[in-house]
């Protein structure tokens, strides 16, 4: 199931568990927010188009932080007038987690981070535990003869002797 929604002026395709960088909201991290500007709704394959919004759809999403897009640099010059105009930019974003997209009558279900608690359950990550090398391994490579490349210009020496003699 997906939707095509607007937030903050702009036009988003979202699904359950995305997540979606938008124009700054006015919502502190951690806040449940809905939007019920759906433009269009698939459920299924059925597809639903709002006239100019479809009635009763709403997105449901949770802010996760506010930050800063990259910098913009906007120069301006014309030659041979003297004239430079320097000016940076940077946008505030809202990162968002889309929690679900609900039609006329549904529910939201469990939050996603219930859902991903039931996945990996029983999951045990691997310990990050780096073993130094043993006192005797290093001995042992310490003690081995280290083996010399042969020359190069005693290879190319052999080659044009042998030419010279036929």
């Amino acid at each position: 199931m997906y939707a095509i929604v607007e937030i903050a002026g702009q036009q988003f395709k979202v699904e359950r568990g995305n997540k979606v960088y938008v124009h700054r909201l006015e919502a502190n991290e951690g806040a449940n927010i809905e939007f019920d500007q759906v433009l269009l709704l698939d459920k299924d394959g059925k597809v639903t188009v709002g006239n100019p919004t479809v009635d009763g759809a709403k997105v449901a999403a949770t802010v996760i932080s506010h930050l800063k897009g990259d910098k913009v640099i906007v120069f301006k010059k014309k030659r041979r007038k003297g004239y430079q105009k320097w000016n940076n930019h940077r946008q505030s974003f809202t990162q968002i987690l889309i929690q679900g997209v609900l039609a006329k009558g549904d529910k939201l279900q469990e939050t996603l981070t219930a859902e991903k608690k039931v996945r990996t359950q029983g999951f045990k990550p691997k310990a990050a535990v780096v073993e130094a090398p043993k006192a005797e391994v290093v001995a042992e490579v310490k003690k081995a003869p280290a083996k010399k490349a042969a020359p190069k210009k005693a290879a190319a020496k052999k080659a044009t002797t042998k030419k010279k003699e036929d």
